[in-house]
């Protein structure tokens, strides 16, 4: 049976001991890469959040609930005092009504002016202080004649009077209802609106409190999954990349659990030299934003390492002497040799060897207690 032990091959053997077949396999090690991990701390962070600020002075006359409670898209979450907007805006309305009203006016003169002007009235032009049937048969052809006035110039004049009257009656027509519109605007800022679906985390303001615009008053975010943020020094960047998964650890699980590498912020701080990361933790995980957690950045070696791993099965440990394992020859012979030992890795499963193997080497795991040199295999 051929079997790969951190990418060294295994081979499936039997031992002759006694006239007994001893079943063991038989190991070749090599070097490898060693992969460092680098522990950072962060704190949980919401899948979405924001803060609902005032954006009107006034006085809190409602909020939708306390910390903890969730409310979907569109609700109503606080409401700030608007008695004297909606004074202003019935200002607004009856200003409206008044330029509607003139408007209407300016237009029956310009219609009255266009089918009936006024330059065709004798009584308009010099007259001769008689019955205005006479005024109407010799006035206006005496006064063309002496030069008084142009019918057809005063009728342009009177034409171009009325339609500017009426141009300035529809400019106040919409300046009154912009005016009404900004209050409106004014109107909607005094009432917060749930963004997205989500969950109040933090109130700043209680029913009765007094605010300024800018002042905070609730954050609300959406809890349907948690993220890990971060700050990731520079030279750990390299490492790691969007859609990566590394190892997480939060105090509330007390486990190993995995997180995606969401986002990399594009921009380093310039005072601590770190980037901003973002990892995403599996639907359901326990945690509050917040929190403090760890994440592991597997940062590999650029060297292949000369150090050899081997399984702890395959250690010899006679009392008083020191551990040794089992290397076949050229001539598929068993001999012993010291080693000495390094760390523990793969959760305490092997050991990395200092000395007395070279890669290359074919070493027997598990191999019989009753060993002795020159032990042929079959």
């Amino acid at each position: 049976m051929l079997r790969r032990f951190s990418g060294i091959f295994v081979l499936s053997i039997g031992l002759l001991a006694g006239g007994e077949v001893l079943s063991s396999e038989i190991i070749e090690v090599g070097s490898h890469k060693d992969v460092e991990h680098v522990y950072l701390g962060g704190s949980v962070v919401p899948y979405k959040e924001v803060t609902l600020s005032a954006q009107m002075p006034g006085r809190v006359e409602y909020i939708a609930g306390d910390e903890g409670d969730s409310f979907t898209a569109g609700t109503l979450l606080v409401t700030i005092s608007d008695e004297n907007l909606l004074a202003k805006r019935k200002a607004a309305v009856a200003q409206y009504d008044q330029a509607v009203a003139a408007l209407q006016n300016a237009q029956v003169q310009y219609n009255r002016e266009l089918w009936s002007p006024r330059s065709e009235n004798a009584t308009q032009m010099p007259g001769m202080g008689m019955p205005g049937i006479f005024d109407q048969m010799f006035t206006k052809q005496i006064g063309d004649t002496l030069g008084y006035g142009d019918k057809d110039v005063q009728r342009r004049a009177d034409l171009y009077n009325s339609g500017a009257s009426v141009n300035q009656a529809q400019s106040q027509v919409r300046s009154a209802r912009e005016a009404i519109n900004q209050i409106d605007a004014a109107l909607r800022d005094t009432r917060s609106i749930a963004p997205f679906d989500g969950t109040i985390i933090k109130k700043m303001v209680e029913v009765g409190d007094t605010v300024q615009p800018g002042m905070p008053m609730i954050s609300f975010a959406n809890m349907d999954y948690i993220r890990i943020q971060t700050e990731v020094p520079v030279r750990l960047v390299p490492y790691i990349k969007v859609g990566d998964t590394v190892k997480a650890y939060l105090d509330v699980s007390g486990v190993m659990i995995p997180a995606k590498v969401a986002q990399i912020y594009p921009l380093a701080d310039k005072s601590k030299h770190t980037v901003t990361v973002k990892f995403d933790l599996p639907v359901g995980t326990r945690g509050v934003p917040g929190m403090y957690a760890e994440v592991s950045i597997p940062v590999k070696n650029s060297k292949p390492s000369t150090s050899i791993i081997i399984p702890k099965s395959s250690i010899l440990k006679h009392m008083g002497s020191l551990p040794s394992v089992l290397v076949m020859n050229d001539k598929n012979e068993a001999e012993l040799h010291v080693v000495r030992l390094g760390k523990k890795v793969n959760g305490g499963k092997s050991f990395t060897v200092l000395s007395g193997l070279k890669p290359g080497d074919r070493i027997i795991d598990h191999p019989p207690r009753n060993w002795k040199p020159g032990t042929p295999i079959k």
